[in-house]
C-alpha cells in the first residue's frame, strides 16, 4: 500500500513539473513577448471611446454656453448650487433693472436722460459694469473647470480652453469697455456742462450762442471769431441761424449789463480795435467786472449780442476751433460741397495747398478746420457763409450710431474744446429739439453788406430783420408760405465804403456754398442754408 502511494505521488509530481517550464525556458518567451509589445501598433479607440470624448466636449460646450446665456446655471447643474443661484438672482434683477429703464426712456424719456446724466448714478453703473465683469469672467473660468478638461480627448483640450479664454475676454471686455464710456460720459458732464444759463424759453424759443474760438499764435487771449445764434423753437424744433460778423463795431450792451456803463454808446474806440470778437477779451482782464461769474468773456459777449440781435440767449457754448479739428476726426470727418477753392493757410501762415471744389467732398478734421477759418483769397463774409454750412453738416451727419461707436472720442475732444454754460437738466430737451431740427430745413440771416455794414452797423434794422426771419419761421410751421422776393428788412443806409476801408476787400460777387462775398448779392444775407451749401 505504502508503495503503491509513493507511487502515485510521485506520478503526479511528475506531471506537474512537466507542466512547469524551466528558468531557461521562462527566460526566452518572456524576451520575445516584451519584443513583440514593442513593435505591435497602437490599436484605434473603439467606436465607443469616441462616442465618449464626444459626449465629454458636448458636456463642457454646453456648460460654457449656460454660462453665457444664464449665467450661474452651469454651477446650479453641476458645480457650487449655492454660486449659481446667487449667480441667477443677481443677472434676473439686471435684466429686471434694464427693463425697467426701458419703460422709463419710453414713458418719461425726459426722466430716464436726467437719471443717466447725474455723476452719481453713471457712477454707479461704472462700478456695476465693472462688478459683472469680473464675476461673468470668473463664472466662466468655473464652467471650464467644472467640465472637468483633463478627462477630455487630447485633440479637444486646447480648443476648449482657447474658446473659454476667448469668451472671458469678450464678455468681460465688453463690459470693461462700456464701463469706460460712461466714465468717459460721465467726466463730460461734469466739465462741459456746468449750467448756469437761462433754462425757461423766451417767447416760445431757446437761444443759443456758438462761438468759434481761435486762441492761435500772436494772438493776445482768445477771441471768439465765429459768432452765431441758433434760435431753436421750442416745440417744432424749426432753426434759424444769425451770423454776427466778428469786425463789428459799436456793439451796444443792455442796461443790465455791467459794461453798459463802461460803454453807455456802445463798445468803441478811436482805433477801430474795439471790436465785437474784442468783447470776449476786454471783459476776461476785466473779471472783476463779473464777480462769481465762471467765464466772464463768454457772459458779456452774449450780452453784446442781445444787444445786436434784440434776442434773450439762453445759452452760450464756445468751442475752440483749433480743438475743432479733434472734433471732427472724432466723428470721422464730414462731407462737403464746395464750390470754390479754400486756401490752406494764409496772412501769417504760409499757403501750403488748396482744399478743391467737388461734391461730396470727405474732409478730415485738419481740413474742415482750414475751410472754416480761411480768409486768404476771401473775405470774413465768405468765412462766415462756410462756417455755416459746416454746422448744417455736423447737425445732419451726427446721427446717433456714430454718436455710439465713438462716444469715447468725442467724449475726449469735448472735454478739450467745448465750454458752455447749458446744465445737465436741460439735455434732453435740446436733444430732442435737435432730433426735429434734421427733418425740417435749416434758415440763416447773415449781418453782411448791404443789410448791414459791419463799421457802422443800424441796430435798428438788425433788430427788425431777426424778427422777420422768426416770424417768417413760425409762419412756416403754421403752413404760410413767404412772399416771392420778401427781404428780411429795409438796407440800410450806410456808407459801404467805410466797411470797404475796413474789411480790406472790394467788391465780388456772391458764391453760394463757398459764402458770401464782401457785397453779397441781394438777398443772399437770408437764404436756405440746404440751397446754400449745395453743389452747383
Amino acid at each position: 500500500m505504502a508503495r503503491r502511494a509513493a507511487c502515485g505521488s510521485t506520478s503526479i509530481l511528475a506531471v506537474i513539473s512537466s507542466e512547469i517550464p524551466s528558468p531557461l525556458q521562462i527566460e526566452r518567451p518572456l524576451r520575445v513577448s516584451i519584443n513583440t509589445a514593442s513593435t505591435r501598433p497602437v490599436p484605434p479607440p473603439s467606436s465607443t471611446t469616441r462616442r465618449s470624448d464626444r459626449v465629454k466636449l458636448r458636456r463642457g460646450l454646453t456648460f460654457l454656453a449656460m454660462t453665457l446665456v444664464l449665467p450661474g446655471s452651469a454651477q446650479i447643474a453641476a458645480g457650487n448650487r449655492r454660486v449659481g443661484r446667487f449667480a441667477v438672482r443677481v443677472w434676473m434683477a439686471l435684466w429686471a433693472s434694464l427693463l425697467l429703464v426701458g419703460a422709463l426712456t419710453l414713458l418719461w424719456r425726459g426722466g430716464a436722460i436726467a437719471m443717466f446724466t447725474f455723476g452719481p448714478t453713471l457712477r454707479v453703473v461704472q462700478a456695476v459694469m465693472i462688478a459683472v465683469g469680473i464675476g461673468w469672467a470668473l463664472l466662466l473660468l468655473d464652467a471650464w473647470r467644472i467640465a472637468r478638461p483633463p478627462e477630455l480627448a487630447r485633440q479637444h483640450r486646447l480648443g476648449f480652453a482657447i474658446l473659454n479664454v476667448a469668451l472671458v475676454f469678450l464678455v468681460a471686455g465688453g463690459l470693461f469697455a462700456s464701463a469706460s464710456m460712461v466714465s468717459s460720459q460721465r467726466d463730460m458732464m461734469a466739465s462741459v456742462f456746468a449750467g448756469g444759463g437761462d433754462t425757461k424759453s423766451k417767447n416760445g424759443r431757446f437761444n443759443v450762442l456758438l462761438m468759434g474760438g481761435d486762441a492761435g499764435k500772436n494772438r493776445t487771449g482768445l477771441r471768439p471769431d465765429s459768432m452765431t445764434i441758433a434760435s431753436i423753437d421750442a416745440d417744432t424744433g424749426r432753426t434759424v441761424l444769425f451770423s454776427l460778423p466778428r469786425n463789428m463795431e459799436d456793439v451796444p450792451f443792455p442796461e443790465s449789463s455791467p459794461l453798459h456803463d463802461k460803454f453807455p454808446r456802445g463798445f468803441g474806440c478811436a482805433d477801430h480795435s474795439c471790436m465785437l470778437n474784442a468783447v470776449y477779451t476786454y471783459a476776461t482782464e476785466h473779471a472783476a467786472l463779473y464777480p462769481g461769474v465762471t467765464n466772464p468773456g463768454a457772459q458779456a459777449t452774449k450780452e453784446a449780442v442781445e444787444g445786436v440781435t434784440g434776442l434773450t440767449i439762453n445759452y452760450w457754448a464756445l468751442i475752440d476751433l483749433k480743438g475743432f479739428e479733434a472734433l471732427v476726426n472724432a466723428v470721422g470727418g464730414i462731407t462737403l460741397d464746395i464750390n470754390k477753392r479754400v486756401p490752406i493757410g494764409g496772412g501769417s501762415t504760409k499757403i501750403s495747398g488748396y482744399i478743391e471744389t467737388g461734391k461730396h467732398v470727405q474732409l478730415d478734421g485738419y481740413h474742415a478746420l482750414w475751410f472754416a477759418r480761411s480768409r486768404a483769397d476771401s473775405s470774413d463774409y465768405e468765412r462766415m457763409a462756410r462756417q455755416k454750412c459746416v454746422m448744417s453738416a455736423m447737425l445732419n451727419q451726427l446721427d446717433p450710431m456714430t454718436v455710439l461707436t465713438k462716444f469715447n472720442q468725442i467724449a475726449a475732444a469735448g472735454k478739450e474744446i467745448v465750454a458752455t454754460d447749458i446744465p445737465t437738466s436741460t439735455i434732453n430737451t435740446l436733444m430732442q429739439l435737435a432730433l426735429k431740427a434734421k427733418k425740417l430745413p435749416i434758415s440763416s440771416l447773415s449781418f453782411v453788406p448791404p443789410l448791414v455794414y459791419p463799421g457802422s452797423p443800424n441796430f435798428t434794422v438788425i433788430h427788425a430783420a431777426v424778427q422777420a426771419k422768426i416770424d417768417a419761421a413760425e409762419g412756416a410751421d403754421r403752413g404760410e408760405k413767404p412772399a416771392k422776393g420778401a427781404e428780411p428788412a429795409s438796407r440800410a443806409s450806410s456808407d459801404p465804403s467805410t466797411e470797404a476801408e475796413q474789411n480790406g476787400s472790394s467788391s465780388a460777387t456772391a458764391e453760394p456754398g463757398a459764402g458770401a462775398s464782401s457785397t453779397p448779392k441781394p438777398g443772399q444775407d437770408t437764404e436756405d442754408l440746404a440751397e446754400v451749401c449745395a453743389a452747383r
